[in-house]
């Protein structure tokens, strides 16, 4: 076994952890989510809000993706199809 099998391993039940926290608490992290980016906005006066708006969706999807993680036992997405 090698040292990244090693650290997988010794993982796997943190990510199980924070699969279920992400399931049971989705909406309250959303929530937070959304007035984090919020107050960023209003102190830099939107000079980087397309930016902060990218940067919340991409950290709503991983929310999602960890959520899904936990409903379906942890199974690995699957892996995209090529044109």
């Amino acid at each position: 076994m090698g040292f990244l099998d090693s650290v997988r391993a010794k993982l796997g039940p943190a990510k199980d952890k924070v699969a279920d926290l992400a399931q049971q608490h989705g909406d309250t992290i959303d929530q937070g989510l959304e007035k984090a980016a919020k107050a960023v906005d209003e102190k830099t006066k939107g000079k980087y809000s397309d930016k902060i708006r990218h940067g919340t969706s991409k950290a709503k999807d991983a929310l999602d993706r960890l959520s899904a993680d936990g409903k379906d036992g942890g199974a690995p997405p699957s892996p995209p199809t090529a044109p």
